[in-house]
């Protein structure tokens, strides 16, 4: 039983790997898709908001609908969309069928994403769950730092490589999807606590939190491979630090936060995490801008462990619907963040990094007006 229990909740780990590893691939590797689909590298930088946008929206329904038709179908039929979708990215010819199975990708990917995430709050003892979702968000650091570095590596080979990577690992995730049976009638989980000012309060946190750093590698990335000289696959290893930060310290993050409270936690992480954003923005090697990209990834972590341990209380009934609408929102930031930073950053580099910066202070007056405990 408990190497089963240990399979069952490695198993949730490597799908929150997935996610973000096949949202975020195709960053350092623009410009060679823009070739190989006869389009140009900001075109091309339309696969990033195809895949968060159908994400982001999705979500809004997908945790509550999950947890009505049962998590483990739900999560099982969403990885094998997934892995067909990868599959269709690496043989697209053209740039409209390219962002089409992106779209399928984010789509598929919102079913995921809370389910495990609220799969792992039955899997794990109450007293661990903190610690239990520290893991989790380190996970997930992990598959954006990974991502970079396979788009990279690929790239310098053939990028279509790296989506034939991510299709492999979906079917793998399928065997092992989280517990979780259907939920009619009565013991259906109710929409109405989803609407609450405390839910609202924490989905624009988890808009700014996202838009103002964690959505960034794409950005970081042009700075890098424009304003620096260097190359794609240098490019996927200098980001590859936001991630290993939060791969390291989310189990840790959890911990203080069980201890410290959660709320302020994520006020402190947003503060720090934007004063390490705005001075990426001013790197002048690409050392320099490792170094501050992995302290930026650091507080981040922390605010994302933050977000998601006051969600998992927010409302206990829905547990799935409260992570999939505050995670729209969240991954909603990820979908605008290029409209947004792209129009800035051509007009300044450093710019964009500072009022990005400036945006995460946002998240501070969110997270001061709600609390700790159950909603």
């Amino acid at each position: 039983m408990v190497v089963l229990q240990r399979i069952k909740v490695g198993a949730v780990y490597g799908g929150a790997l997935l996610g973000p590893l096949g949202g975020g691939v195709v960053s350092p590797m623009l410009p060679e898709i823009g070739r190989s689909v006869h389009a140009s590298a900001g075109a091309a930088a339309a696969s990033l908001t195809a895949y968060f946008v159908p994400f982001a929206l999705v979500q809004l329904v997908s945790g509550t609908l999950g947890e009505r038709w049962g998590r483990r179908r739900t999560v099982r039929i969403a990885y094998l969309v997934y892995a067909a979708g990868s599959l269709v990215c690496a043989l697209a010819p053209t740039l409209a069928l390219f962002l089409g199975a992106r779209a399928a990708l984010g789509a598929a990917n919102a079913f995921t994403s809370p389910l495990l995430l609220a799969g792992l709050g039955d899997i794990v003892p109450r007293e661990r769950l903190g610690r239990a979702v520290g893991v989790y968000s380190s996970c997930q650091a992990a598959g954006q730092s990974f991502a970079p570095l396979v788009g990279g590596l690929a790239a310098a080979s053939s990028w279509r490589l790296g989506f034939v990577v991510v299709a492999a690992a979906a079917v793998l995730l399928a065997f092992a999807p989280p517990p979780g049976e259907p939920r009619p009638a009565a013991a259906a989980p109710p929409w109405r606590p989803l609407l609450s000012r405390r839910m609202g309060l924490l989905s624009a946190a988890a808009f700014m939190s996202y838009l103002g750093a964690s959505a960034l590698p794409f950005l970081v990335a042009l700075y890098a491979r424009e304003k620096l000289d260097v190359s794609a696959d240098l490019t996927g290893v200098a980001l590859l630090g936001f991630g290993v930060a939060g791969l390291v310290l989310g189990a840790v993050w959890g911990r203080v936060a069980e201890r410290a409270g959660a709320r302020l936690c994520g006020g402190v992480a947003a503060v720090v995490t934007g004063v390490f954003v705005a001075v990426v923005g001013t790197s002048g090697s690409v050392g320099a801008l490792a170094v501050w990209w992995t302290l930026a990834g650091a507080g981040a972590s922390m605010l994302t462990v933050a977000l998601q341990s006051l969600t998992m209380r927010a409302v206990p009934r829905n547990r799935g619907g409260a992570l999939s609408a505050v995670s729209a929102f969240r991954f909603g930031g990820g979908a605008v963040a290029p409209l947004v930073w792209l129009p800035i950053y051509h007009t300044g580099a450093a710019g964009a990094f500072a009022v990005a910066a400036c945006s995460l202070l946002l998240v501070v007056p969110a997270l001061a007006l709600t609390g700790d405990g159950a909603g």
